[in-house]
C-alpha cells in the first residue's frame, strides 16, 4: 500500500521505522506537528519524526491544522491506501479521515477500550494495573473509540516508570502496527468493533496531578512518581520551593513518620505517608540538576520533624 505516516515525538520512530523497512509498502509521505521550541534559546526545532523522515529522503507535511486547505490538497494529491497513527498530537476532521481508502490505522498504547486518551501509560502505571499493551484501531471521529485491528499485551513491572514502560511498547508495537499494514492490505484482518464495557478515560497529566498527595499510602505515592516519570515529574514542596520526585520506593517495615515527615540518615532519606514511609533515592531541586536524595539532605540540613508539602 502507499502510505501516509502522521506522528510526532520519538515514541513514533520505531514504528516509521518499521514501515520504512518493509518491503510490503511505501511511505509516500509523512505527517507531524509543526516545528516547536525548545532549549534554553527557544529556538525552533523540527520533531523526531520529522527528522527521521528527512533522513529516509521521505516527503514531510508540516500543517498547523489538519483541516488547511493546502495540506489536504497534498493528501489528496499523494492518494494514499492508508494513513497509519502513532502519537500525531491533532485531532484529525472528518475531512481529512475521508482521504485514504482504507483509512487512517491508530498505533494506541492501552488495550482498548481501557485508558482512551493521551496519557494511557500514565494513567496505566499510575493505576496499578499488572498488565497493558498496544492496540491498532481505525480511527473514526469518537476518541479513541474505533473497531479494533490487533492488540499486544505487555507486564507492568513493579519499578516501571510511565517512560521505561512507553519505550518497550514503541518497539512492540512497531511490529503490531507493520503487522496491521500487512493484514489490511491482504484482506486477512478485519477490525472489530470495541465492547462498550469497560471503557476508562487517561486525559492528559497535568503539572497539578503529579503534586504528591504525602496522606495517601505509600502504594499511591509510588505509582505516582513512576506513572509522571520523566513528564510532566512529581514534586512536593520544600521550604515553599517545588522539589521534584524522580524516584522513590516504599519501605514496608517503617511506620513511624507522620505524612510528609522527613527522616534523614547518612546515606537514606526517609518520607512519612498516610501508610508506611518511602525513600527518596532522587531528587531534583528547583533551577538545578537530578541528584542523589542523601546529597541533597545533607546540603540543606533537614531539621527534626521537617515536612514535604504545603
Amino acid at each position: 500500500m502507499k502510505l501516509v505516516f502522521a506522528g510526532t515525538p520519538e515514541v513514533a520512530v520505531p514504528a516509521l521505522d518499521a514501515l520504512i523497512a518493509s518491503d510490503r509498502h511505501e511511505v509516500a509521505a509523512v505527517v507531524t506537528r509543526p516545528d516547536a521550541p525548545a532549549g534554553r534559546g527557544r529556538r525552533l526545532v523540527a520533531s523526531p519524526v520529522a527528522e527521521r523522515a528527512a533522513e529516509a529522503g521521505i516527503e514531510v507535511l508540516k500543517p498547523a491544522k489538519p483541516r488547511d486547505e493546502e495540506f489536504l490538497a497534498r493528501l489528496r494529491d499523494i492518494a494514499p491506501d492508508c494513513c497509519p497513527v502513532v502519537a500525531y498530537g491533532a485531532l484529525l476532521p472528518k475531512v481529512a479521515l475521508d482521504v485514504p481508502a482504507r483509512g487512517w490505522v491508530n498505533l494506541h498504547f492501552s488495550l482498548l477500550p481501557a485508558w482512551r486518551g493521551a496519557a494511557p501509560v500514565q494513567h496505566s502505571v499510575m493505576a496499578g494495573d499488572e498488565v497493558t499493551g498496544a492496540s491498532t484501531f481505525l480511527i473514526e471521529e469518537g476518541l479513541d473509540s474505533g473497531p479494533v485491528y490487533g492488540v499486544l499485551t505487555e507486564e507492568i513491572r513493579p519499578t516501571d516508570t510511565s517512560g521505561d514502560l512507553l519505550t518497550r511498547l514503541a518497539f512492540a508495537g512497531a511490529g503490531l502496527l507493520a503487522a496491521t499494514m500487512d493484514g489490511i492490505e491482504d484482506g486477512t484482518l478485519h477490525a472489530v468493533p470495541q465492547p462498550h464495557e469497560g471503557v476508562t478515560l487517561a486525559p492528559k497529566i497535568t503539572v497539578e496531578d503529579a503534586q504528591v498527595d504525602w496522606s495517601a499510602p505509600a502504594l499511591r505515592v509510588d505509582r505516582v512518581v513512576r506513572g509522571c516519570t520523566p513528564a510532566p515529574g512529581a514534586w512536593t514542596l520544600f521550604r515553599g520551593e517545588r522539589l521534584k520526585l524522580v524516584q522513590a520506593t516504599p519501605v514496608l517495615d517503617r511506620t513511624d513518620l507522620a505524612p510528609g515527615e522527613l527522616a534523614a540518615a547518612k546515606n537514606n532519606v526517609y518520607v512519612g505517608t498516610g501508610s508506611h514511609a518511602v525513600e527518596l533515592l532522587w531528587v531534583q531541586p528547583q533551577g538545578k540538576k537530578p541528584m542523589r536524595a542523601a546529597d541533597w539532605a545533607r546540603g540543606v540540613r533537614i531539621a527534626h520533624g521537617e515536612l514535604l508539602g504545603l
